[in-house]
């Protein structure tokens, strides 16, 4: 389990093709602290670290996973934001982030206002996923609170500490995302059905 609260970004330095699966080597500020059979969130998809050498870490996303997430578009060069799994007796900062994207949305507008800055978002509301106003959403990992929320879409602001330390600072209009809804509403909503 995750909370959402990036603790560094890494960039891919290098992808192998194997069959279907992709094996991606990362480097970052926390790889060399890593364990092998390790988990972490990687643009909010948990992966397991299968190697690490120095400040660079090794992970494998497999078919399924390179298909219902943005990972099978990254390249060497791309930067992604890096969670390890929250201790037991640590502090619960964001909101529950389990590691398991729902779907890939589509940033739509960012636009800088007095010193922040407001991303809306699109998706498919097809598969069944919905934000409520003041909810919690995961994006690429980062936990945020939406608004403006509608049945396809919705808007976060982002600090400035956040657009400076996470992959926020390079997001631009067009950009896929990982989406992953909140894990309360949607058992919520399983249980009152639609």
């Amino acid at each position: 389990m995750f909370t959402g609260i990036i603790e560094a970004l890494g960039k891919v330095e290098r992808i192998v093709t194997d069959q279907t699966n992709k094996h991606f080597c990362i480097t970052s500020p926390i790889s060399a602290e890593l364990k092998v059979d390790q988990s972490l969130s990687h643009n909010g998809v948990c992966l397991t670290v299968t190697k690490v050498e120095g400040n660079k870490h090794w992970v494998t996303a497999v078919d399924e996973t390179l298909k219902k997430s943005t990972l099978g578009s990254w390249k060497e060069a791309t930067h992604i934001n890096l969670e390890r799994c929250m201790v037991a007796n640590g502090r619960f900062d964001g909101h529950i982030v389990q590691g398991h994207v729902d779907q890939v949305g589509i940033c739509t507008r960012v636009q800088e206002v007095e010193g922040s800055w407001l991303f809306d978002f699109e998706y498919d509301p097809s598969f069944g996923n919905i934000t409520v106003e003041k909810g919690s959403i995961s994006i690429d990992g980062v936990s945020l609170t939406c608004f403006n929320s509608s049945e396809n879409g919705f808007r976060v602001t982002i600090i400035p500490y956040t657009f400076e330390h996470t992959n926020f600072g390079a997001l631009k209009a067009g950009d896929p995302v990982n989406l992953e809804f909140d894990i309360i509403g949607k058992y919520v909503k399983r249980l009152l059905g639609k």
